[in-house]
């Protein structure tokens, strides 16, 4: 991968993760401004509802951001788009579809079907 090319994709994944800490930091914001004072119990538990789940969003995005920084860290160290199982260079299309990718589209398919598989076991 040249140069530009991982310019590009730092950029790319250094702008992902800052929209995600700041979509985060608005829903900090908000859950501490908004306390709960609806006192209809159906308005309390739809509330609750509606933070139950942005609460669940928030933490795929924590763990987003976490393999964001691996791919960071592949970056720096010269091994970004390359499979880890396989060593092969990963396809651009699929970085810039999914800029986390750590595998080739072969070598995830493979990965699915045996993980499948155990799980049918």
């Amino acid at each position: 991968m040249s140069l530009r090319q991982q310019a590009y994709f730092r950029r790319k994944l250094v702008g992902w993760r800052d929209a995600i800490r700041m979509e985060a930091q608005g829903t900090l914001s908000h859950l501490q401004v908004d306390s709960m004072r609806e006192a209809d119990l159906n308005d309390r538990a739809s509330t609750e509802t509606d933070w139950s789940i942005e609460l669940r969003t928030r933490d795929r995005q924590r763990k987003l951001i976490a393999k964001i920084e691996a791919a960071l860290r592949r970056i720096d160290e010269g091994e970004y788009g390359y499979c880890e199982v396989t060593g092969e260079p990963i396809s651009l299309g699929r970085l810039e579809a999914r800029p986390i990718a750590t595998m080739t589209v072969e070598a995830q398919e493979r990965h699915e079907r045996h993980e499948k598989v155990s799980r049918e076991d």
